[in-house]
């Protein structure tokens, strides 16, 4: 089959992917996307996580796929290693109405950019994109906007994924008629994260991990390294009043090289709880999220920050820090959680300690749920074919 929407990544993505598929089952556009490689499929490492990973989820059905080359005979196993080589003969036998990127980092996704210029067809960009995540000097600023500035007059439409990504385009002079809302979001069909899911998974769970009924439990879900602030929880819980430090347990969800640090260090007087449980699949993950009262993400730099979506379909509030990309979406104080100045170790602790006032409320949840709910992949897939329509019927 030829026509539809062609879809340029490095590798399937578990975030990714579902949304390729709805778009194609649920808003009747067909898409086909061409892989650089397969390996996140066959299975790698994961340098940040240090663990081989194997997605537990479907991520090819439902929708077309090209692979310009597979793991197992000298394809890429990682995106910086993924070639672009083949793709636009790919894009020929293809021959797609119009093509969708989604980032512009790494090579394989400049190769993309260029090949998708020449194959002449309109393209749709889809990024997280913000101005807030990353600390830049003036002078590296400056050219990051003159070059991105440049980039996106290349694309037909771009479709933002929340409140800073639009900014950050408007800011670069892309006017509105080329911007579309398509929401950053999580596919929740591997969750169980219902209330009756939490009645019957908390408390098991809890057990199994020593942790009794009425701590108060952080859960940290991602990769434990020092750009995520892992380091920085220890510490703010550490320097909580003795009575809250001491019903205060820290659950870490993930991997990465922070782990043994944090093990440590949690030892250090006064001793803060710390459970770590490894990397978990997202078939998993669901359990450890109601075993907890609030995640923590306190990142120095965050351009979105999926676990929130993920938290907050669980009906658990959040505690993030301003570099949090999806902040404006997502997080409102004392409703869906609270936020605490990036790289501030009090004004965490303070976050963390006004937290603890949303614990075990069927309405914090509900609003939790219902937030993230905004943040759909049935929305998300509609801007998609939004932007497509547009563009074709241009066309």
């Amino acid at each position: 089959m030829t026509g539809g929407l062609a879809v340029i990544e490095t590798h399937p993505v578990q975030y990714h992917a579902p949304l390729f598929r709805q778009v194609e089952q649920e808003c009747g556009l067909p898409v086909t996307a061409i892989y650089g490689s397969d390996f996140s499929v066959s299975g790698y490492r994961d340098q940040e996580f240090g663990v081989d990973v194997a997605w537990d989820t479907d991520l090819l059905s439902g929708y077309r796929t090209h692979f310009l080359a597979r793991a197992a005979t000298g394809g890429g196993r990682s995106p910086g290693q993924v070639s672009a080589r083949g793709l636009l003969n790919a894009l020929k036998e293809v021959q797609p109405d119009a093509l969708m990127l989604q980032a512009y980092s790494p090579a394989f996704n400049r190769a993309a950019i260029l090949a998708g210029l020449r194959f002449g067809r309109p393209i749709l960009f889809r990024a997280e994109t913000t101005d807030v995540a990353r600390g830049r000097g003036a002078a590296l600023e400056v050219s990051r906007s003159l070059v991105l500035s440049f980039l996106y007059r290349s694309f037909d439409r771009l479709l933002y994924i929340g409140t800073r990504s639009r900014e950050h385009y408007e800011r670069l002079g892309v006017t509105p008629d080329r911007l579309v809302f398509s929401p950053y979001c999580v596919d929740t069909a591997a969750f169980r994260a219902g209330e009756d899911e939490r009645d019957a998974l908390r408390a098991s769970v809890r057990t199994e991990l020593n942790i009794s009924t009425d701590q108060h439990v952080l859960l940290f879900s991602g990769k434990l390294t020092a750009g995520k602030g892992v380091d920085l929880i220890v510490e703010a819980v550490r320097r909580l009043p003795p009575p809250e430090r001491s019903d205060t347990t820290i659950l870490f969800l993930g991997d990465g090289n922070r782990r043994a640090i944090l093990k440590t260090v949690s030892g250090h007087l006064p001793k803060v709880d710390v459970r770590m449980v490894g990397f978990r699949n997202q078939t998993e993950v669901s359990r450890y999220f109601h075993a907890a009262d609030a995640l923590v993400l306190p990142s120095y730099s965050e351009t979105w920050g999926l676990v929130v979506n993920e938290a907050l379909h669980h009906g658990v509030p959040c505690v993030i820090s301003e570099a949090v990309g999806c902040l404006p979406d997502l997080l409102t104080p004392a409703v869906t959680g609270e936020i605490c100045r990036t790289g501030d170790l009090e004004s965490l602790g303070k976050a963390i300690r006004r937290v603890r006032r949303l614990r075990n409320s069927l309405a914090v949840r509900d609003q939790c749920r219902s937030r993230a709910s905004q943040f759909s992949l049935g929305r998300a897939a509609a801007g998609v074919r939004e932007a497509f329509d547009s563009v074709v019927a241009l066309g």
